[in-house]
């Protein structure tokens, strides 16, 4: 294990276990097997990914988090945990801060909690091959039950990341004959975190927010430049802007 959290993947490359205590837990019975597809889709003789396992959250804030993944089409993953599980939307242009940019968001199988400190590659042949990075994490606040809100197709939401701030919604579209999945849209709601300059968000952060490394560097297998300390002195939102890596309960303090 390196300075960090970073264990030696495989092929030579790295992957990233975060420390920011949020949201995780120790496992519990699944119900309805929420995560029965995600680990129907993977063969873990072969991916580092984590094995499905429902877990109990700790503490009262929600973990989210955004993964950068250059597969067969690069995109962004979003994913909000609730109910032991990662909420989960492939974001095929990634968010944008302009209220005007709705921003498709297909709606993919549920994932594990501990799937939100992945950072490394997938082998090529496998499901979803390719280089992932952690671009963003933190906590989200739901302004109503998120249950309900899913079922009835639409979610506000606030987000306390590095990157994504503010008010958010994920708005469920009208399904069509021959639609296979969920298509929903990723909307910024007007506040002063939002911009014109929607692309900002994305072409000004390139590198992972916690290892600081690029998609390059990940796919090459180099790990994290530096070890990253948690300042006791700063907000959340900057250490995790800053790529800080929290020792357990640190970012729950806050």
């Amino acid at each position: 294990m390196l300075a960090g959290g970073t264990a030696r993947n495989f092929a030579g490359s790295c992957t990233f276990r975060s420390r920011t205590g949020i949201g995780l837990g120790s496992p519990m019975a699944a119900r309805n097997e929420p995560l029965s597809e995600y680990n129907r889709r993977r063969d873990f003789t072969k991916t580092r990914e984590p094995k499905g396992k429902v877990a109990r959250t700790s503490g009262d804030r929600k973990r989210f988090l955004v993964q950068k993944h250059d597969a067969t089409r690069l995109h962004y993953d979003f994913r909000l945990e609730w109910e032991g599980v990662l909420k989960s939307w492939a974001v095929t242009r990634g968010p944008s801060l302009n209220p005007g940019d709705k921003r498709l968001a297909v709606r993919t199988e549920d994932h594990p909690l501990a799937y939100g400190d992945f950072e490394g590659t997938i082998p090529e042949g496998e499901y979803g091959g390719g280089t992932v990075m952690l671009w963003d994490t933190g906590w989200w606040e739901p302004e109503d039950d998120p249950t309900k809100a899913l079922r009835k197709g639409k979610l506000s939401f606030k987000l306390h990341g590095g990157r994504m701030k503010g008010g958010w919604a994920l708005e469920r579209m009208r399904k069509r004959d021959g639609d296979k999945r969920e298509n929903w849209l990723l909307v910024k709601e007007t506040d002063e975190i939002a911009s014109e300059d929607g692309e900002s968000l994305i072409q000004g952060n390139l590198t992972s927010v916690v290892t600081g490394r690029t998609m390059d560097e990940i796919a090459r297998g180099k790990c994290e430049k530096k070890a990253r300390v948690w300042h006791s002195n700063r907000s959340t939102a900057a250490n995790l802007k800053a790529g800080a890596i929290a020792e357990k309960g640190e970012a729950r303090k806050r």
